[in-house]
């Protein structure tokens, strides 16, 4: 337990933590990414990390992976908070979360029908075209989804649960990875296919994020997702360049 206190006092190490939590399995240039410090300097915050039990690491060829490990957190949530009133703060973080992150709404307006649009939010050779990763389920209510390299390494950077389907309506997933519930911490991500005469109004509503960096994060990713899938339905062809390259820049 001295370890693990040690290990989070120093605000670096909360911070490489956190970019765990954020996107777990990270390499050591991944994370640096993030700092404004050495290699070396970050490598010796990892290793007190490590020897703590916070992360654990898998060699992948000559990659090294770093994944959070929750338990002694948790162990530590155990022995000075579920004692005493774990569900009056529970409630508490919650109301805080919901009040300080606001969820995100984003509309475009689309001269395409309700079918196409539908068939672009789940089709696996659609995703690919205008979103560079291919979007797998069957979706049906509770199935798995997984948001797909296209490269052909079948790894999948994202995914979740279909939690509600209305072809070609209303689709409700979590977004996090693949098989990751609400209950698991993932946000959940609402489209809405409202068609109008020749035009189709799509509604994306993303909640439950789980700070203001996520939300900053997500309003640049939609509206560069929907500008590539409508460039696409209108006029055949995605942009001449990936707007989510732009929206990052």
């Amino acid at each position: 337990m001295d370890r693990v206190f040690r290990a989070l006092a120093d605000p670096t190490r909360r911070g490489l933590l956190d970019s765990l939590r954020a996107r777990d399995g990270q390499t050591l240039g991944e994370l640096c990414a993030g700092l404004d410090m050495a290699r070396q300097s970050a490598t010796q915050h990892l290793a007190v990390l490590e020897e703590a039990n916070l992360i654990s690491t898998v060699r992948r060829g000559r990659e090294k992976l770093h994944y959070l490990n929750p338990v002694p957190i948790n162990e530590i949530r155990r022995r000075w908070i579920a004692a005493f009133d774990e569900p009056r703060l529970a409630a508490l973080e919650a109301i805080k979360e919901r009040a300080m992150v606001p969820d995100y709404v984003y509309v475009t307006y689309i001269r395409s029908t309700a079918e196409r649009v539908w068939a672009a939010l789940t089709d696996a050779d659609l995703t690919a075209a205008y979103w560079g990763h291919s979007n797998r389920s069957d979706w049906r209510a509770g199935s798995t989804w997984e948001h797909l390299r296209t490269d052909g390494s079948g790894i999948a950077d994202g995914g979740g649960v279909v939690v509600e389907t209305d072809p070609p309506r209303r689709l409700v997933i979590t977004f996090g990875m693949p098989g990751e519930r609400p209950e698991d911490g993932a946000s959940t991500v609402t489209f809405d296919v409202e068609p109008w005469q020749e035009i189709v109004r799509l509604t994306v509503t993303h909640t439950r994020l789980a700070s203001d960096e996520d939300r900053a994060a997500v309003s640049r990713g939609w509206p560069a997702v929907f500008a590539n899938l409508k460039s696409l339905l209108e006029t055949g062809s995605v942009l001449p360049q990936a707007p989510w390259e732009m929206a990052a820049g």
